[in-house]
């Protein structure tokens, strides 16, 4: 039976470093948000694991909602369309919102869901990311919580997958590029 961490050309981000930078993450959210209403909106599916970890350094009341989206369909490049697969359960009226996301890379989704959510009256919207992959931008968004800056790379690991597999390895790994070509 095949390994597919063989389909690994290296490993970019170690599970312990993950960890240190998601409890920074999380200390810095629990200070700037302590006393307010704060909804974490993890956007699926690649962010379940850093939202699962995030959730646990946090150290106030929050909430919890997940939103699906879609710009992507089943190619490597945004189309540019964003489609909402799944809203939010809650209403976010005047709560503080922080969309968790496990990476930015065109930015279009982000940027669309921001001014989406905004047009809900939240009272911020703010993002939290583990991976900023500032290269590939398209559209401008601001995180204001980012764990690491990384090269342009076909990422995957910690919740970034390729056709569905991959999204359960405890680290960032560059996928060899026989795989996805």
């Amino acid at each position: 039976m095949a390994n597919i961490s063989d389909d690994i050309k290296e490993v970019l981000l170690d599970e312990g470093k993950i960890k240190k930078k998601v409890k920074e993450i999380g200390k810095r959210i629990s200070q700037d948000y302590d006393g307010k209403d704060l909804l974490l909106v993890g956007i699926l599916k690649g962010s379940v694991p850093f939202m699962a970890d995030l959730l646990k350094e946090i150290t106030i009341p929050c909430s919890m909602d997940f939103m699906a989206v879609s710009s992507y369909g089943n190619s490597t490049k945004s189309s540019g369309v964003v489609r909402i697969l799944k809203d939010l359960d809650f209403e976010i009226e005047n709560k503080h919102i922080l969309i968790v996301e496990d990476i930015i890379d065109s930015g279009i989704t982000l940027a669309y869901l921001v001014d989406y959510l905004k047009g809900r009256k939240a009272k911020s919207v703010e993002i939290a990311c583990l991976l900023n992959k500032a290269d590939r931008r398209k559209v401008s968004v601001n995180a204001k919580y980012i764990g690491f800056e990384v090269p342009d790379y076909f990422l995957v690991g910690y919740g970034l997958d390729y056709a569905e597999k991959y999204r359960n390895f405890p680290y960032v790994g560059i996928l060899k590029e026989e795989i996805y070509k």
